[in-house]
């Protein structure tokens, strides 16, 4: 079965371009446009991995990640920030979060961030 990343970002460019750069890797990518249930989505989808923009619809990426480590049926799911944020490393420290990616990404930086944090390799 194919590890699940859920890809939580409002604009649709960005969504599109990190789709067509993991279809053709052994993942599966559910997107979610707005942050309003993330636990639910998270768990319906069985992510394996959470890449949150931090500025997405409704609750915003840094509350949302609070609430997924804050859960005890999802904290444990590594959660990478994703935003063009000068502060991305500080508040990915302030939330917990398992690392970021910065906007705009460098294609290999974006596919071994996710394989580090799904698999745990470099």
């Amino acid at each position: 079965m194919k590890k699940c990343i859920a890809l939580y970002d409002d604009e649709p460019e960005i969504v599109l371009l990190c789709k067509m750069i993991l279809a053709k890797t052994p993942y599966r990518v559910e997107t979610f446009s707005t942050c309003q249930n993330v636990i639910s989505d998270v768990l319906g989808v069985k992510a394996d991995l959470i890449i949150m923009d931090l500025r997405i619809p409704d609750i915003g990426g840094e509350k949302a990640v609070e609430m997924l480590k804050e859960n005890p049926d999802t904290r444990h799911i590594p959660v990478l920030l994703f935003s063009a944020n000068v502060e991305i490393e500080e508040i990915c420290k302030k939330v917990s979060a398992n690392g970021f990616i910065k906007k705009p990404f460098d294609i290999h930086d974006f596919t071994k961030a996710i394989e580090l944090n799904i698999y745990g390799k470099n």
